[in-house]
């Protein structure tokens, strides 16, 4: 009988460490899938909620958060593209790249998990950001990526310009700061253990493994 893992993957769909990370988590549970029935549910975090509707040119934005140079930058790209492509993932940073608002793209999320679609829109939102260099947090871009993985665009476009989820996807945000994290990805397993980072696969595997050790000894205590 297989072990089941509820698994929140807090998370920014402008986080490339995100991607990394849900990559990596991916295989470590291909890894241990005949032990365990995993189940994932994407929880929004902005890394940067007053962001501009315009945005922001993704170099100005991580040299002025960050204080790097463009140099240190541009390595950390070049870093990121490596570790994406170990995991089928494929960055396409150029000068046109930008930071965006996520709110809206958080919203459609919360609204494609009650639809059972949220894995696919959130795969598809990362390439849509950071592969296609496309603004979602346009409407319009929106709806069209839904429509791409079978959700109803027309759905998807009342529920983004009706305002719907907003104060879900708040609430949601605020828990999560209010339990102590700050940072991005969070990996929460059985609403209990806690992982941060883009780990690599193997580290997530080894922590799963712990993990599952650790409940198989308490739950043998209890009997």
């Amino acid at each position: 009988m297989k072990d089941s893992l509820e698994i929140q993957f807090i998370s920014d769909v402008m986080c490339p460490w995100c991607v990394v990370g849900l990559g990596n988590l991916n295989i470590a549970l291909e890894q241990l899938a005949d032990q365990v029935d995993a189940d994932i549910t994407f929880q929004p975090f902005e890394l940067n909620p007053d962001m501009r509707p315009e945005g922001q040119a993704l170099s100005e934005h991580i040299t002025e958060k960050y204080g790097i140079t463009k140099e240190q930058s541009e390595q950390n790209r070049n870093m990121l593209k490596a570790r994406g492509e170990k995991v089928g993932f494929d960055f396409n940073f150029t000068p046109e790249s930008r930071m965006r608002n996520s709110f809206d793209a958080h919203r459609l999320l919360h609204w494609a998990n009650l639809e059972g679609k949220q894995t696919e829109l959130k795969n598809a939102l990362f390439k849509a950001h950071f592969t296609y260099n496309q603004d979602i947090s346009d409407h319009k871009i929106l709806s069209s990526i839904a429509a791409d993985i079978g959700l109803s665009p027309q759905a998807a476009k009342g529920v983004l310009e009706g305002g719907h989820y907003a104060e879900d996807v708040r609430r949601q945000q605020k828990l999560w700061q209010q339990s102590g994290i700050h940072s991005v990805p969070t990996i929460i397993i059985n609403n209990q253990y806690a992982i941060s980072g883009g780990q690599p696969a193997e580290q997530f595997k080894q922590a799963i493994e712990e993990i599952l050790e650790k409940e198989e000894a308490e739950n043998n205590a209890e009997t």
